[in-house]
């Protein structure tokens, strides 16, 4: 962590950048009565840094701060800081959205799937109170088709640009059908494109009603016994590895499926930030015309 002084300051400029007009004097983005010690821009900027440094333990995160960056960082406070990173989580999500949009400005072309993200073991099924706070986001039993077994979690819907670069998203149960996502994009903001997905959301009413409600175009391949059956071009299979990168990317250097927190909120905050610090590496990338998904180096120049 010698290097998290630069890597911060990196990280800060963009958010800077990206909210010139939102920030208030005190580098906020809400009015407060009595004005934190710690502004909105610290908060958000470290909790980029700490999941692009792959430190998904706060505790340990603000430790390091309090005894190798006190100086520079003197007003940390773990409790503190976790209410407020929960708060800002919808601001982390515009700042992804702007990110995208600057990446993404004139594709007409998406790709979608999902993830598994487990939150405990199956032997604890019936016992464990993780992210069960509630009925409505606790999490359940599903299954993965990748790993070939049954989870206890959520599942992970996104939606990227041919580069991989993030469009939009939603997180699950995890026994909710790949199809049910679908309904959500009508509402986000993509719409009069081509969208790309694997046989699990092969559903002629879905796609229909996609097209009709905002001119998107689904295209899945066909089941060999399909009346009507036409093989999947080749360019869409090979097209579509990409969102399988961007999920060993999340999955490896981001540790999507390590889980630490304890409630929905803490969970869902944890991914949303750790899009916005992939979606940020791929933005300076382009800064520095480098290859956008070569993120690992990203902060090396």
């Amino acid at each position: 962590m010698h290097d998290l002084v630069a890597i911060y300051n990196k990280i800060d400029k963009v958010v800077e950048e990206f909210f010139k007009n939102d920030f208030n004097e005190q580098s906020n983005l809400r009015f407060y009565p009595n004005p934190p010690k710690m502004n909105d821009k610290q908060i958000i900027s470290l909790s980029l840094c700490s999941e692009i440094l792959g430190i998904d333990s706060e505790n340990y995160f603000l430790s390091k701060l309090k005894t190798d960056y006190s100086d520079i960082f003197p007003n940390t406070h773990i409790t503190r800081y976790n209410i407020r990173r929960k708060n800002l989580a919808n601001k982390i999500t515009l700042l992804t959205e702007r990110l995208s949009d600057d990446l993404t400005f004139g594709e007409d072309c998406f790709i979608v799937d999902s993830m598994p993200v487990p939150v405990c073991k199956m032997s604890r099924e019936l016992r464990t109170k993780v992210c069960r706070e509630n009925y409505e986001t606790s999490c359940d039993k599903g299954y993965s088709a990748v790993n070939k077994q049954y989870y206890i979690g959520y599942k992970l819907h996104l939606v990227v640009s041919l580069n991989g670069v993030y469009k939009q998203m939603d997180i699950t149960k995890a026994s909710v059908h790949d199809i049910g996502f679908l309904n959500d994009i009508k509402h986000g903001t993509i719409n009069n494109c081509t969208l790309l997905a694997d046989s699990g959301y092969l559903s002629d009413p879905y796609q229909f009603n996609l097209f009709d409600s905002v001119q998107i175009k689904l295209k899945t391949p066909m089941r060999s016994n399909q009346k009507g059956f036409k093989p999947y071009p080749y360019i869409f299979k090979k097209t579509r590895k990409r969102i399988e990168t961007i999920f060993s990317q999340l999955t490896d250097q981001f540790m999507v499926k390590r889980n630490y927190a304890k409630t929905f909120i803490g969970l869902a905050t944890r991914i949303i930030t750790k899009m916005a610090g992939l979606t940020l590496l791929q933005y300076i990338n382009k800064m520095n015309n480098k290859p956008i998904n070569k993120i690992k180096h990203a902060l090396a120049f």
